[in-house]
């Protein structure tokens, strides 16, 4: 189930920063991954959902680990700006997760 999330949260990711890539989708060699990576990250967020990982847990964990991993390397590949700010976001973000398996945990 967390296999399936995690392989979602890497292509949805890939999909965003090769939307980046594609300028506007300009660059028409990055439709591919952009649509790929959101086709097959949609696939695997379902197979997540079919074996039992409640939809709320799945999709705010899925939304939030690919919001904090795309504004990261985002930094490093487009030199986008990271701020202390931001930083401070991507924490509370990872805590929240941590919280969501956490409580998602005892509850099952």
């Amino acid at each position: 189930m967390w296999l399936s999330l995690a392989g979602a949260i890497l292509l949805e990711v890939v999909a965003t920063l090769s939307l980046r890539a594609s300028e506007g989708l300009r660059r028409k060699i990055w439709l591919i991954p952009v649509l790929g990576g959101y086709v097959l990250s949609f696939v695997l967020l379902s197979v997540t959902l079919s074996q039992g990982m409640p939809v709320g847990i799945a999709y705010g964990v899925w939304s939030a680990c690919g919001v904090a991993l795309v504004a990261v390397i985002a930094r490093f590949l487009f030199a986008e700006p990271l701020t202390l700010m931001m930083g401070a976001g991507i924490a509370l973000i990872i805590a929240g997760v941590v919280t969501i398996e956490i409580l998602g945990a005892t509850t099952h």
